[in-house]
């Protein structure tokens, strides 16, 4: 895979989320061409914020949380209704229902605010090593794309719009238990310019990638084994400060607790020096089928 094509990539994405608007508050997205059962939820999450962003002025949003009903078919567009909840002084809530097939497959409430100064603290970055001195998840899965189903292997080596380096990475044929813990450097292979919307909503997009794996990772199980089922079953974001998703991010992640089937995961996205930008929270269906 080509720079030029890592690139391509982040232009896909782009276009990904730039919804055909098709009736007031009414509009229309598309899939990219992956060969995938499925729609990836970070894709159904940026779009839905996008969605939201075409109904406000002059605010920014601060919070989203969003529930995954149906699996998303990739075939068809998905359409995205947006209701204008309220439009406060300071505040505006939208919610936003995405249809497929004449039903709901995932909806999604909103908050934006007009920026405002206040008070400040924040949780410090973990001291891990810089990305510089890892190896990207491209190299890692290439190292074992020979082993894997010809399927797999080809979804593994297509063209990403996000580069991802994990710093404690788990195995991904034989994983041995770990903590419930992953860090992970990553960052859009391209330039993406300062508008805050395009940056919050290409992280929303990002933010559901390797979470979910946290809390699989003290289990000692894969999702390339066949085994595995797993989807994410509602997904919270919180935006703190602007950022650029160019840059490099830290994602740090842990999961407290697994029970019936399902795990929990959270976590902290940091720039690389050290601001706390944005957090999030997922519970996902982790079910294994030995």
């Amino acid at each position: 895979m080509t720079e030029a094509h890592s690139t391509d990539a982040v232009e896909d994405l782009i276009q990904v989320l730039n919804l055909e608007q098709i009736e007031v508050d009414l509009f229309r997205g598309h899939s990219p061409d992956v060969s995938w059962q499925r729609v990836f939820g970070g894709q159904v999450i940026g779009q839905a914020l996008v969605a939201a962003y075409r109904t406000v002025e002059n605010r920014v949003c601060h919070s989203l949380h969003a529930y995954f009903i149906r699996p998303g078919d990739p075939r068809i567009p998905i359409l995205y209704k947006v209701d204008r909840s309220r439009d406060g002084k300071s505040f505006t809530t939208r919610r936003v229902v995405a249809v497929q097939h004449g039903q709901q497959i995932f909806n999604l409430a909103a908050s934006f605010q007009v920026p405002e100064q206040g008070f400040e603290h924040q949780a410090a970055m973990p001291d891990i090593p810089a990305p510089e001195d890892l190896p990207s998840e491209r190299e890692l899965r290439k190292a074992v794309a020979g082993k894997l189903p010809e399927a797999i292997a080809k979804h593994f080596s297509r063209p990403r719009p996000i580069e991802i380096r994990p710093v404690n990475p788990q195995h991904y044929i034989d994983p041995e238990p770990m903590e419930p813990v992953q860090h992970v450097w990553f960052r859009a292979r391209k330039e993406v310019g300062d508008d805050i919307a395009l940056n919050q909503c290409i992280l929303a997009y990002a933010s559901d990638m390797t979470l979910l794996d946290t809390c699989v990772r003290p289990h000692g199980v894969s999702w390339v084994s066949g085994k595995l089922q797993s989807a994410s079953l509602d997904h919270a974001m919180w935006f703190h400060q602007p950022f650029r998703v160019n840059d490099w991010m830290l994602y740090s992640q842990d999961s407290p607790s697994a029970s019936g089937a399902r795990g929990f995961n959270r976590g902290s996205i940091y720039t690389r020096d050290g601001r706390l930008v944005a957090s999030v929270a997922q519970e996902g269906l982790i079910r294994y089928h030995d």
